[in-house]
């Protein structure tokens, strides 16, 4: 009897366990560290963009606007602007995007699967109630919704909602870094509130190349004649303008929430308050350069 087999024969009477010879060929196995690096985000789920006969069937909400808009921009302000329309209604940030769904079983996948519907699908159809719900409490014809991050995702938004209307708000690239660092400069020095803004900028960029017939329009604009460019924004969206937009805190000043979008002196006010002087040439960054060139703020 061989010696593998008598230390077998031991070690089960003795452990329960035996003693296998590793095959030649078998590739070492990593080993397991505390500090292994994660997979990165979630990927985009799989889902289908629903075809025009089929939006009655597949969503409740029917064309809504999105402002697109990087950090510390003025999205806020346009927002309350835009809710103090008696058809408009534009609730703070709600982050849709981060609604996930899972199955929880294969089971369930495979029923949601027989029924057309995959996990882009459920999330789309999740994102829509929410909206949907909250538009029927406000008792309006249409919802705005203006989370920075949404930029992010404008591909999913616009395929969830094929009749939704954009809004793009920009702003002097410096003045929304400077913003940025202003909010929290204990949390991110001015060169790091620069470099993350700017994410967002090219985020709201690459969505204004993506999307076809959108609205563009500056904060600096609207800071300087509020009046005129709500009218163009309000031909845009097909609704009369309404004279009270221009003095949203009397109509409603119960919609700023810490923490989801602006809540400082400045908005509360409840009228349009002058912008900050734009930023001098030799205080562009060289970093931002280049966006500031292409949205028209230096030459």
């Amino acid at each position: 009897m061989s010696l593998m087999r008598n230390l077998n024969r031991a070690l089960t009477a003795t452990t329960g366990l035996q003693v296998r010879r590793a095959a030649a060929d078998a590739p070492p196995q990593p080993k397991k560290t505390a500090t292994a690096a994660k997979p990165a985000g979630r990927p985009t789920p799989v889902y289908r963009c629903p075809a025009d006969k089929d939006l009655s069937t597949d969503r409740l909400l029917r064309r809504p606007v999105f402002i697109m808009s990087p950090v510390r921009s003025g999205s806020t302000l346009l927002r309350m602007l835009l809710n103090a329309h008696s058809r408009l209604h534009s609730p703070h940030e709600l982050h849709i995007r981060r609604l996930e769904v899972d199955y929880g079983s294969k089971l369930s996948q495979r029923a949601m699967s027989a029924l057309d519907l995959e996990r882009g699908d459920l999330e789309h159809l999740l994102w829509d109630r929410v909206l949907h719900r909250e538009l029927v409490r406000s008792g309006k014809d249409f919802i705005v919704e203006k989370t920075p991050s949404n930029a992010f995702v404008y591909r999913r938004i616009r395929d969830c909602w094929p009749d939704a209307r954009f809004v793009f708000l920009l702003r002097h690239p410096v003045s929304i870094a400077q913003f940025w660092h202003e909010g929290d400069p204990d949390k991110r020095t001015y060169d790091e509130a620069a470099a993350d803004a700017l994410r967002y900028m090219k985020a709201v960029d690459n969505a204004r190349k993506g999307i076809t017939g959108g609205h563009t329009v500056r904060y600096e604009d609207i800071t300087a004649g509020p009046e005129r460019e709500l009218r163009r924004l309000c031909v845009f969206l097909g609704i009369d303008f309404e004279p009270t937009m221009l003095e949203y805190g009397r109509k409603d000043d119960s919609q700023v929430v810490k923490g989801l979008g602006d809540w400082r002196d400045k908005i509360r006010s409840g009228s349009v308050q002058a912008g900050r002087s734009l930023p001098a040439e030799d205080e562009i960054p060289e970093l931002l350069r280049p966006m500031c060139k292409a949205w028209g703020y230096s030459s």
